[in-house]
C-alpha cells in the first residue's frame, strides 16, 4: 500500500512541476491553483508513505519521478532535447528507481 501511496505522490508531483510552467509566476489562477494543491497534495502522500518506508527510498523514488515524468512531458509538450544522452540519463534514473523498489524489504 506504501507504494501505491508513493507512486501516487510522485505522479501529483509531477502535474505540481508542470503547473509551475503555466502559472507564469502565480499570475494565473487556475494553474496557480494547480500548482498550491498538487504542491500540498504530492508532499502528504510522501509523509505518508514514508511513515511505512525508509525516508532515503521514498524521497529518492519521489523525486525520480517527478524528474522522469517532467522530462518526457518537455520533450513531449514543450519540443525540449531528446537527444541520447538525455534519453539514456532518464534510463539510468528510471534504472535507480526500479532498484531501489527491488531492494525494499516493505
Amino acid at each position: 500500500m506504501a507504494w501505491l501511496i508513493l507512486f501516487s505522490a510522485g505522479l501529483v508531483e509531477i502535474v505540481f512541476a508542470l503547473s509551475l510552467k503555466y502559472n507564469q509566476g502565480f499570475t494565473r489562477l487556475w494553474p496557480s491553483l494547480v500548482t498550491m494543491v498538487s504542491g500540498i497534495s504530492s508532499f502528504g502522500l510522501l509523509m505518508w508513505a514514508i511513515k511505512t518506508l525508509p525516508l532515503g527510498t521514498a524521497y529518492a523514488v519521489w523525486t525520480g519521478m517527478g524528474a522522469v515524468g517532467v522530462a518526457l512531458l518537455g520533450i513531449l509538450l514543450f519540443k525540449e532535447s531528446a537527444d541520447w544522452y538525455r534519453l539514456l540519463a532518464l534510463t539510468l534514473v528510471i534504472s535507480g528507481i526500479v532498484g531501489l523498489k527491488l531492494t525494499d524489504t516493505h
